[in-house]
């Protein structure tokens, strides 16, 4: 196993926590605390190397900042740091280390790393799909709680395995104990998105090299295992309880399925796979559903502008749409609002000539996600 000595001077180097600012203030750029970087980013840089340099780098909890989110229905404690300068360091941290963590991580790992989002999890979903015989039934489970069940101890080990500088070891020792609670990591941190991801690729690998799982998908903590025996996947769910157990200190939720893929489809990412075609999943069409509804009752019909939440909001479903096989659904809930789309887009972007808007308009555009042309 090839391991990793001489990060430190990397971490600490001026132009590496220069760029470490630049990606961390995307999007974040009317923060006060972010202009005020800009306006001093030479003496902000310095003070954060020579904290990292001294090794007097602390993260305390009254750094953080706590929100309760309704995701999904589900109630999700995020905590949120400051961003000078520990989002700044994390952002140094991820820049250093990123390369290490993508060597550990399996082709089927996705979620919160570079092309690796909802997009490459569909495209791995449509892949395995194609084989009908190995994926005629599916084994689909989460971890309970999975953010806040990481054990420090079990992290911290993981870690020793691929990186053997001891100053990089204390400061992410440091980040990792500075969670407002004696296990977990914050969801809202930068870098416990690949820590997180980090404290199963082990398990990724031995799902491949020891379980010899052909067909499988992990998106964060959400999980897809396919196969042409309900028997065998039944077996695999009872080795996966024990080893999430005895090895990471974690469960799996009780809600785990079992089920024939050509009669259900499967539910994953936001989609319904099946076989021959896709489509979105229930609850995210049936909000689509009226929300557009809305929108044209209350913008399109009464010729109306779009303000810019609305504008974004029927851009991101039509972003879902176009991978699906929703010609109908687009036909139907789409169209109607086109024409307010590209209003809002001539009234709003280029006649204000907001820079902002017009650059992630253009984005869009690039992606092929939006229908105002």
């Amino acid at each position: 196993m090839k391991t990793h000595w001489n990060l430190f001077e990397k971490i600490t180097d001026i132009e590496n926590i220069k760029i470490a600012h630049y990606n961390a203030r995307k999007d974040k750029t009317f923060y006060g605390s972010v202009r005020e970087v800009d306006n001093n980013l030479e003496k902000v840089a310095k003070e954060i190397q020579e904290m990292l340099v001294n090794e007097t780098y602390e993260i305390k909890e009254s750094d953080y900042s706590t929100e309760f989110i309704n995701d999904k229905w589900k109630e999700r404690r995020l905590d949120k740091l400051q961003y000078n300068p520990h989002r700044i360091v994390q952002w140094d941290v991820t820049q250093a280390l990123e390369p290490i963590f993508m060597e550990v991580f399996c082709n089927f790992t996705c979620a919160s790393l570079k092309n690796r989002g909802i997009h490459y999890a569909y495209k791995l979903m449509k892949r395995y799909m194609k084989d009908r015989d190995w994926t005629k039934y599916c084994l689909k489970i989460d971890i309970k709680k999975f953010y806040p069940s990481i054990d420090h101890d079990i992290l911290k080990q993981l870690l020793r395995r691929k990186i053997k500088d001891k100053k990089v070891l204390r400061l992410l020792d440091k980040t990792i104990e500075s969670a407002p609670w004696w296990k977990g990591v914050p969801i809202w941190s930068y870098l416990s998105q690949y820590l997180a991801n980090y404290y199963l690729a082990y398990f990724d690998h031995w799902l491949k090299e020891k379980l010899h799982v052909k067909y499988v998908v992990r998106y964060m903590d959400d999980i897809v295992i396919f196969s042409n025996s309900k028997e065998w996947l039944r077996e695999t769910l009872g080795k996966i309880q024990e080893y999430l157990h005895e090895n990471l200190n974690l469960q799996v939720k009780w809600n785990y399925q079992i089920f024939p893929t050509e009669k259900r489809g499967v539910d994953f990412v936001g989609y319904r796979f099946f076989y021959d075609y896709t489509l979105l999943r229930k609850k995210t069409a049936t909000r689509m559903k009226r929300k557009l509804k809305r929108i044209k009752e209350h913008k399109t019909d009464k010729n109306e502008l779009l303000n810019y939440s609305e504008w974004c909001s029927i851009n991101s479903y039509v972003g879902r749409i176009i991978y699906c096989d929703h010609y109908r659904l687009f036909e139907k809930y789409i169209d109607p609002v086109r024409k307010s789309l590209n209003r809002y887009y001539f009234y709003v972007i280029v006649n204000k000539n907001e820079k902002k808007l017009k650059r992630y308009y253009k984005d869009l555009i690039k992606k092929k996600y939006c229908v105002a042309k």
